[in-house]
């Protein structure tokens, strides 16, 4: 095995803020960080070793060996088209949803990506042990780095292709933006009613075990599931201040319905 080689990232999001003194500290010495923002660049440098802010995306000189694009999306490919690296470098994105062909314009054929599948937040610490990374390359040589790098923080390291990929960050998106999203309705109708948030948490860590233990679809319940039609009327009547919530709660209930009550 290769001896762990110097890295750069380009973005200084929550995935940065985590991944970086991750790779920092399994020896993937981060030596540079690059953000439109250079305040947010210099916050991630002060929780590592030897990184510094880069002020431009020339990174011709850099004895960096791989580079880490972890921004919005929408950028991807226009930083791909506009960074200088040196020779041989390789060059990587970390979405979940976008294609590597996002890197295609970029001036280096060993291209990748690099897809922590976790949420992560600045305030939140994350294990990168537990955290599944899925890679994907047009080279053998960057498959067997990144590889190597993944392996250096996580147990669970997968290849995937990026049709895979996206049907993967599909999913995420609703196991955790949209389930957390309904969290936050929840808070928001009880304090609406002067009622605690934290009444419903041993709920709410009942029903993710019992989801991980036995599965959602065996773990469903509540009144959708049932074709109890009567609960669901009272429910929309009480929401039906706020529309959109009311909504919500229809269309989500009509697809618990169309999917069990035939049972």
């Amino acid at each position: 095995m290769s001896a762990p080689f110097f890295v750069s990232f380009i973005g200084s999001g929550n995935l940065t803020w985590h991944l970086a003194p991750a790779l920092d500290n399994t020896g993937y010495v981060v030596r540079e960080v690059y953000s439109q923002n250079p305040n947010h660049a210099e916050a991630i440098t002060e929780r590592l070793y030897q990184a510094e802010v880069k002020a431009t995306l020339d990174f011709s000189t850099s004895d960096s060996k791989i580079f880490v694009i972890a921004v919005n999306d929408d950028v991807i490919s226009d930083i791909a088209r506009e960074i200088i690296l040196p020779e041989d470098a390789i060059l990587v994105h970390t979405s979940g949803s976008q294609p590597i062909t996002e890197l295609q314009y970029a001036a280096t054929q060993n291209l990748g990506v690099f897809y922590p599948l976790q949420t992560f937040s600045k305030s939140k610490k994350v294990e990168f042990k537990n955290v599944p990374i899925f890679i994907e390359s047009y080279s053998q040589e960057a498959e067997e780095v990144l590889i190597q790098m993944a392996k250096s923080i996580s147990k669970e390291v997968r290849k995937i292709g990026s049709e895979e990929r996206k049907a993967l960050h599909v999913a995420a998106v609703f196991a955790s933006n949209f389930s957390n999203h309904m969290l936050t309705i929840a808070k928001d109708i009880l304090q609406q009613n002067s009622l605690d948030y934290e009444w419903l948490k041993p709920l709410i860590t009942e029903t993710i075990n019992k989801s991980m233990h036995i599965g959602p679809d065996e773990a469903q319940t509540g009144p959708a599931k049932r074709g109890d039609l009567s609960i669901l009327d009272s429910h929309l009547e009480f929401l039906q201040e706020d529309n959109s919530v009311a909504e919500i709660y229809k269309l989500v209930s009509q697809h618990i319905i169309d999917m069990y009550y035939h049972e």
